[in-house]
């Protein structure tokens, strides 16, 4: 077996520090020196101000925090929804469709976001479902980017537990909706609340299907951000990404807690 003397071992920890701190973190960092920034003309910023601060959390951009909130909670929401039921169907299908299954809900995230917005824009711009224009495109736009998180905790953990509860409250004469609400569900708990957490943070910073589809009524706060860099507003917009960075931070400790909780 190969033992590391402390030397090596330092380096090597020394040298991934470094690696994480300049691609990790260093871009955290420079956010947030520029929301700060007045100027910034050198090496480092100057004339330090909370204007831009104070601009990210009023009038229109404070209004696309809650836009963001709304649109990550309601697709979230839909994602573990929808997601979990495609798992447990899953979970008692015939391998062929199972597979099938399994292809269709992570075929989103295998192609650029861009498309799965452009398709929704295409599909929902003309009667019967005529959502063009509305927050809803938007909020499918996001459930059904976020659905194959769901599914896929889910499934991995519906893999690692036991039928053999489901099958026991079965034979004592248990209906199929108590099981799959008093024993299945119990017992997934975890990974759902894990997948809502998940589900809400890639929300909060999802741009690619969003930016193709929001009406000028629903613009979420990323969608602000692109719009702020491309007007070079930069130092507002590293302001409303720190406010973004911030609110997501929070949302997904506060899932994770109720996720310790569920365990």
């Amino acid at each position: 077996m190969l033992v590391w003397s402390r030397g090596p071992r330092l380096v090597v920890q020394g040298i991934f520090l470094l690696v994480f701190a300049v691609l990790v973190l260093a871009p955290f960092v420079v956010v947030a020196a520029a929301a700060f920034a007045g100027s910034w003309n050198g090496v480092l910023p100057s004339d330090p101000t909370a204007t831009h601060l104070r601009e990210a959390l009023s009038g229109d951009e404070l209004a696309s925090i809650a836009v963001s909130l709304q649109t990550a909670f309601l697709g979230g929401l839909l994602a573990v929804v929808f997601g979990t039921w495609a798992a447990l169907a899953s979970r008692a299908a015939t391998p062929g469709l199972a597979r099938l299954t399994d292809a269709l809900h992570h075929l989103p995230i295998a192609v650029p976001s861009v498309v799965v917005g452009l398709g929704l824009l295409v599909a929902f711009s003309r009667p019967p479902l005529l959502l063009n224009g509305t927050k809803w495109i938007v909020v499918i736009a996001h459930l059904v980017l976020m659905v194959a998180f769901t599914y896929g905790t889910v499934t991995a953990a519906l893999q690692r537990t036991d039928d053999v509860y489901a099958d026991v409250a079965a034979s004592l004469g248990a209906s199929s909706a108590r099981v799959l609400w008093k024993v299945r569900l119990p017992m997934l708990r975890p990974a759902i609340v894990s997948s809502a957490g998940l589900s809400v943070a890639l929300s909060m910073g999802e741009v690619g299907a969003t930016i193709m589809v929001y009406p000028a009524s629903w613009r979420t706060l990323p969608v602000g951000v692109f719009a702020l860099t491309d007007r070079g507003q930069t130092f507002t917009a590293a302001a409303e990404s720190l406010v973004l960075l911030a609110v997501t931070v929070v949302l997904v400790v506060g899932l994770d807690r109720l996720r310790g909780r569920a365990a």
